[in-house]
């Protein structure tokens, strides 16, 4: 381990990735064999010393946690935080005083830099959400880590011995699918390990969810992966051509991600690829939260992460109710704390122990669920698309605050724009009607008419904004 000194004179500590990621999975096991007093201890030692380095380096933190306990291991001691209140206060919020909101928007608005390291030492990773409302993140080493060896005890867990022989036979290939125009996590993550090199990049290949359909199916045939990763209404599409006998690829495990799958979305793509399904729940702002058992349900990582189901008071839900919303606690990344962080979503917590018989907590989302849009064209077929086209098509465009796309007619959208203040609401509004109209020019659905909606984007109960909303049943 090294340490150096950052702009400003902050300490911050580096480990090389490797040495720290075989630490980490050493420490994960070390900490599950010992039980769940363990992993609590461990989860409340880090929950504190992330509050300490955050009242120390962050003056938005200094100043919300004035008055607080010198030692804070209860989550529910702190006041919550949302992505709103965050990307007001963002350069006070950073705990590497380098790191301000000009910066990090200059590098995000080159294609060119995607996973790059910002600052020579971060990963910046932007999102829109199920909220329609953008967030620029930075995520350092130690975060990425984390999550590298989270997940890689997951997928040991869901192979098995004779899957993994499986894997290897079929050649070990992973195919990810991913919003390659942006610097969203997914691709942000891939595109750093393709410019690291290695015997991993050789495994691994991105493929765009703004591909047609058509050329999305050949790839993947020609490719012939044993592992799909991706988010969860692509692979629903994916399952749609498999049935269909368009698409051939005979993967040992597909890992849907970024959206909800009911039980009967899992057991349609398990049939329809004749293979195991598992899932996680997670976000950008902790990307390791979560992944699902044989059972349905998602297990938290907890020595990593806290997640508290709460009422519209930030009280806590009972374990067997749906919550109002859900607060997530990151306890790895360091330069952008993530600490009791509004999610939005609705979750459940498992009253009981889960049959699968993995001992942390078990939860089922309501919440996040991907609308997928569906088009005739005329020709007598239909042509779907996947909101991630919508969301990540608006993310990529300046001066946007809020965005709302609403299927009122078989081939009508009406599209609700708000602009960051100060911004030309004309030009904003130009900029999102030609991008609609090349997506769909792109997709064969020239015939789609788009709308624009005067009125601001509807909210949802709750206080969610639905950012596509298909056509009503």
């Amino acid at each position: 381990m090294t340490e150096v000194r950052s702009p400003r004179g902050t300490t911050q500590r580096h480990e090389t990735m490797t040495e720290s990621a075989v630490r980490l999975r050493r420490e994960i096991r070390r900490a599950r064999k010992q039980g769940r007093a363990a992993v609590a201890r461990r989860q409340g030692d880090r929950l504190a010393d992330l509050v300490a380095h955050a009242r120390a380096a962050s003056p938005y933190y200094r100043e919300l946690y004035r008055g607080l306990p010198d030692r804070v291991s209860d989550p529910t001691l702190l006041p919550v935080t949302d992505k709103q209140k965050l990307m007001e206060r963002f350069d006070d919020w950073a705990t590497d005083r380098a790191v301000t909101l000009a910066k990090v928007r200059a590098f995000t608005e080159d294609p060119g830099l995607i996973g790059r390291r910002f600052l020579g030492r971060y990963l910046v990773a932007t999102t829109s959400g199920t909220s329609g409302r953008r967030g620029l993140f930075v995520l350092d080493d130690r975060c990425m880590t984390v999550g590298s060896a989270v997940s890689s005890r997951a997928l040991a867990s869901w192979l098995g011995p004779l899957g993994v022989v499986r894997a290897a036979l079929r050649g070990g290939r992973f195919a990810q699918l991913v919003a390659t125009e942006g610097h969203y996590v997914g691709f942000a993550g891939y595109s750093r390990l393709m410019h690291g090199g290695g015997g991993r990049a050789r495994l691994l290949r991105a493929f765009s969810v703004h591909e047609p359909m058509d050329r999305l199916v050949a790839g993947l045939d020609a490719y012939r992966p044993a592992f799909v990763v991706g988010y969860a209404s692509t692979i629903m599409l994916l399952a749609a051509e498999r049935e269909a006998g368009r698409l051939h690829i005979d993967p040992v495990l597909i890992q849907p991600a970024g959206e909800t799958m009911t039980p009967g979305d899992i057991r349609r793509v398990a049939n329809a690829f004749g293979t195991r399904v598992r899932t996680m729940y997670s976000a950008t702002e902790c990307t390791y939260l979560s992944h699902s058992c044989a059972q349905g349900w998602y297990h938290v990582n907890d020595d990593w992460a806290v997640l508290e189901p709460v009422d519209a008071d930030h009280r806590p839900t009972p374990a067997g109710e749906y919550s109002h919303t859900v607060l997530v606690s990151n306890l790895a990344n360091r330069v952008q704390p993530f600490l009791r962080y509004d999610l939005g979503d609705s979750v459940m917590l498992r009253p009981d122990p889960c049959p699968c018989g993995t001992p942390s907590p078990a939860v089922r989302v309501q919440g996040r669920a991907g609308d997928v849009l569906t088009f005739p064209t005329g020709r007598g077929d239909d042509v779907s698309l996947a909101p991630l086209a919508f969301s990540t098509l608006f993310d990529r465009m300046p001066d946007v605050e809020l965005f709302q796309i609403e299927q009122t007619a078989p081939a009508t959208l009406r599209v609700r724009v708000v602009g960051s203040r100060g911004a030309d609401a004309e030009r904003v509004w130009q900029r999102a009607h030609e991008g609609l109209t090349r997506l769909l020019a792109d997709n064969k659905l020239d015939d789609v008419v788009v709308e624009r909606g005067e009125e601001p984007p509807v909210q949802a109960a709750g206080g969610k904004y639905r950012t596509v909303i298909p056509l009503a049943a």
